[in-house]
């Protein structure tokens, strides 16, 4: 069952949370639901939040689908490729972020992800 939905435009995906950010996890779903306009950087979509939360466990390298948090800009990112920090086809983080969750079909996030997207997370 998911645990989050995400939507992307006019396309919605899910997500599932994972257990490696529970401060993260629990500040995030505290703020839901959660909106903003996308930036898009490569195969990767990030808005800002409101949300403050200090740096957990914190990667660059991220699977695909990864739904995370990145401290330094108050930020929620979405990948599923990769991004100009890539060194292959893996998604990368520009600075290191917190993942939360992991969206279980990124095609749909992929078709629709634009600059400037409205995107939107919420409790599933």
């Amino acid at each position: 069952m998911a645990d989050l939905r995400i939507r992307v435009a006019d396309r919605e995906c899910t997500a599932e949370w994972v257990e490696d950010n529970p401060n993260t996890q629990k500040a995030i779903e505290a703020a839901l639901p959660l909106a903003g306009d996308g930036r898009k950087w490569g195969e990767e979509l990030y808005f800002r939040t409101e949300v403050d939360v200090e740096a957990e466990n914190t990667q660059t390298e991220v699977p695909v689908g990864a739904v995370a948090y990145w401290p330094g800009g108050n930020a929620i990112c979405l990948f599923w490729g990769p991004t100009p920090a890539s060194r292959g086809d893996e998604p990368r983080a520009a600075a290191p972020v917190s993942v939360v969750a992991r969206i279980t079909d990124t095609a749909a996030l992929a078709a629709t992800a634009a600059d400037g997207a409205q995107l939107r997370l919420e409790l599933a």
